[in-house]
């Protein structure tokens, strides 16, 4: 876990020295994906976000008169082009499984009828201590609010991974962390798997063929801007959310002029 972070917070700071231009102009025929990975009481890293600081962004997408809508209602969007995308629509994610994606974010979303997609990888929950466990998932489930995807089987860098591997071995390690997360999810929570997350955001037009015969009819990166139709589907942008999004600044990653 810590070596992910490391990878994350790395890129988060990137993104942030680069991409914080001013507000994106109000677009309807654009929609913002957020992701979160963590939230707390205090906000030690990039990927945390205060327990405080979420309800009061979840707050503000309500004042400004924006609608949080189900990620794969924005997918059935993006692939009808003769419907337009919903008019100020955000999408609300949240990656690896940590345990206070349970603790701090469900009761919020909860309260206020607010769907998210989680994207897990499985070998963590019920192992590692900082994740969810399958009990919390299947709760969470169950709430009707909560659609749980994957993040390929343990979270690898696909980068790290083609230099290590000969060709054959880089395509079937590929395969089986994209068909094994698949399966266990689907298997131990039911439903349909069939959006990925890309550990780190790497990709490229081999892992989206791959991913296609996998079974995924969606992917997503962490570009810093909002999804469009123009953005290929196995290639859709998601804003990391972090702490310091607060106020105009966070309204404007939902795509409002400051």
């Amino acid at each position: 876990m810590q070596r992910v972070a490391g990878w994350l917070s790395a890129i988060v700071c990137l993104l942030s020295l680069t991409c914080l231009s001013p507000g994106f102009a109000a677009d309807p025929s654009s929609v913002p994906i957020l992701l979160y990975h963590r939230l707390g009481p205090v906000s030690p890293d990039e990927m945390t976000v205060t327990t405080p600081v979420f309800e009061a962004q979840l707050k503000l997408i309500q004042e400004r008169g924006y609608k949080v809508i189900p990620l794969a209602a924005l997918v059935a969007a993006l692939g009808d082009s003769a419907a337009p995308l919903p008019e100020r629509a955000v999408v609300l994610t949240a990656d690896d499984g940590h345990r206070t994606v349970y603790s701090d974010m469900f009761p919020l979303i909860l309260r206020l009828k607010i769907p998210v997609t989680l994207f897990i990888y499985p070998s963590a929950i019920s192992n590692a201590d900082y994740a969810m466990t399958w009990a919390q998932l299947a709760e969470m489930k169950a709430s009707g609010l909560v659609d749980i995807q994957s993040h390929t089987f343990w979270h690898p860098n696909f980068n790290v991974e083609r230099k290590r591997l000969a060709p054959a071995a880089y395509e079937k390690f590929t395969q089986d962390q994209l068909l094994k997360s698949k399966a266990v999810l689907e298997q131990r929570l039911g439903g349909k798997v069939d959006l990925l997350a890309w550990p780190f955001g790497i990709h490229d037009d081999q892992l989206a063929q791959w991913a296609q015969a996998a079974g995924y009819v969606a992917a997503f990166t962490i570009e810093r801007r909002p999804a469009t139709r123009s953005d290929k589907i196995m290639a859709l942008p998601r804003f990391i959310v972090t702490n310091l999004d607060r106020g105009e600044r966070f309204v404007s990653l939902l795509g409002a002029s400051k």
